[in-house]
């Protein structure tokens, strides 16, 4: 059984993510957490497969969290889902995390994101695959 913790400081989004996540049945959410320090603590103490993450958080944005989550956590994948389009944002996320999902896309990316995250390939939203720096691995 995969196990994920879900981060996001939104708590009826958060509901959504884990509420379409338990419709792919191999997958367990252990915890949820609000904000970058809490996801830490929960990461550190549970050791979760996936992590599926936003970038806008409050006190730790996202991409510091994930910095840390490497050393903490070092075996744990990384989906960054966010609102965010930003070329910057989504380079910077993407040298830590293992794929990138577009909030307003999520209803038809997130399951499969999830899938080829877990099987050790890159996945990003599809408005953010004609960047040219996305790895395709």
């Amino acid at each position: 059984m995969t196990q994920a913790i879900v981060v996001d400081d939104y708590a009826k989004w958060r509901r959504f993510v884990a509420s379409t996540l338990r419709t792919y049945p191999e997958l367990e959410i252990m915890a949820e957490a609000e904000d970058g320090p809490e996801a830490l603590l929960k990461t550190q103490e549970l050791q979760p497969d996936l992590i599926l993450l936003d970038i806008g958080l409050p006190t730790l944005n996202g991409i510091e969290v994930a910095r840390t989550v490497r050393s903490v956590s070092p075996m744990s994948k990384i989906l960054f889902v966010s609102e965010t389009s930003s070329v910057e944002i989504v380079e910077a996320a993407l040298k830590v995390g293992d794929g990138f999902v577009i909030k307003s896309e999520a209803a038809r990316d997130l399951l499969p994101a999830v899938k080829a995250v877990l099987e050790g390939n890159r996945f990003v939203s599809a408005r953010l695959t004609s960047l040219q720096f996305i790895d395709r691995r």
